[in-house]
């Protein structure tokens, strides 16, 4: 289960990486070809992935095109909670409805922006 920690340093890497893939076409490269690599980068060499985990990099910067992303589905029913996240959930905090908002907005972060402009 992800951390309320977790899911804002998620969202700062992912940011930074797009941030600097828009301003730097080789680091683009880079992020396209050798993913793990790339973030690690950005993020530091604490940042693990899961090893049974593959990580797609597609660019979708062609304003000519709209990309639709189907984020994967997060499966909660078989979720466990440590206590750190219990404490957040009492305290009013959904860590489920979190999660599935965080891979929504990496998964579709740049469909989001497209569909805005044309809708």
């Amino acid at each position: 289960m992800i951390t309320q920690k977790q899911m804002d340093k998620s969202t700062e890497v992912f940011q930074a990486l797009i941030t600097r893939a828009w301003e730097n076409a080789s680091f683009k490269e880079q992020l396209i070809n050798n993913p793990a690599e790339a973030i690690k980068e950005v993020a530091g060499p604490d940042f693990n992935f899961p090893k049974s985990q593959k990580i797609v990099v597609e660019d979708q910067s062609d304003d000519s095109v709209i990309y639709l992303n189907i984020p994967r589905k997060v499966n909660v029913d078989n979720m466990e909670l440590s206590d750190e996240q219990l404490e957040a959930v009492s305290g009013g905090i959904v860590v489920t409805a979190t999660i599935v908002a965080v891979v929504s907005l990496a998964a579709g972060f740049g469909s989001a922006a497209l569909l805005d402009k044309y809708f």
